[in-house]
């Protein structure tokens, strides 16, 4: 599925890429026009604020293609790939990916090179899906913002990055919690223990980890009142405690309180 998903795409980004050649030739430069990629690239900075994204990329597609020397050319190869971003659909999302690697392998040394590597994971995570569907994307957004945050630590962009990875982190998290709450929910505990243990391993800062704490000793508590082992009931009273401790407000604070006395008492 993966090789026939990235067949696909590649499919679609060739048959954008000679649309987009094709619509490029109409943007011509006036005859007689002086600094002719200036032109070109102030046209497409227009065309580009007012989210005219093909028109806009029509222009910085021309210098990019015909003005190989132009000190404007790597800024509208990153504005190409903007613009592809704007147009938020499946197959531009897949083109800004493929114009933002493009401009680091071109431009490995441009002053720019971090925000092409930030716009390349924003890109991915254009793409994420829901928890609880394929998190290929997720992935992909996660390796790309560590890249990032390895390459350009003082980068200004930092901020923006560690934000986009806080939230693809979260949905990558969630999706494993919500498989081992399906596990609890048929009672399979075991399963759900090691499902919600490797959640808090992998994603320790995981903003929904109250759930995880909560259904965690729950499982725990549940494996205890099952068998003559009761030590799983010790194992569950830290997790009840750590809601209580880490967070300020959560759906399971009174729960957590009510077994923490329980608990106490037994």
């Amino acid at each position: 599925m993966r090789v026939l998903r990235n067949v696909c795409q590649l499919w679609l980004v060739a048959i954008a890429i000679v649309a987009s050649g094709c619509a490029a030739s109409q943007a011509l430069v006036p005859p007689g026009t002086l600094d002719a990629d200036k032109f070109l690239f102030d046209r497409g900075q227009e065309e580009l604020k007012e989210r005219r994204w093909v028109r806009a990329r029509e222009f910085f597609r021309q210098i990019v293609d015909n003005y190989p020397q132009s000190p404007y050319r790597p800024d509208a190869k990153l504005a190409v790939g903007d613009s592809y971003i704007g147009e938020n659909t499946t197959e531009s999302r897949l083109l800004a990916v493929n114009e933002f690697r493009e401009f680091l392998t071109f431009f490995p040394t441009n002053p720019r090179a971090d925000y092409a590597q930030y716009r390349l994971a924003y890109a991915y995570s254009e793409q994420m899906l829901a928890a609880d569907r394929d998190q290929t994307a997720t992935r992909d957004t996660i390796r790309e913002i560590q890249v990032f945050l390895d390459r350009y630590p003082n980068s200004a962009i930092v901020p923006d990055a560690r934000k986009l990875l806080r939230e693809a982190q979260d949905r990558l998290s969630e999706s494993g919690y919500r498989i081992g709450l399906t596990y609890y929910r048929i009672r399979h505990y075991s399963g759900a223990i090691s499902r919600f243990r490797e959640v808090l391993k992998l994603d320790p800062e995981y903003t929904g980890r109250d759930a995880v704490y909560y259904h965690l000793g729950e499982s725990l508590l549940a494996i205890a009142r099952l068998s003559p082992d009761k030590s799983k009931a010790a194992e569950a009273l830290p997790y009840y405690e750590r809601i209580l401790q880490e967070f300020e407000q959560s759906q399971y604070m009174e729960d957590a309180r009510k077994r923490i006395a329980e608990l106490k008492v037994e």
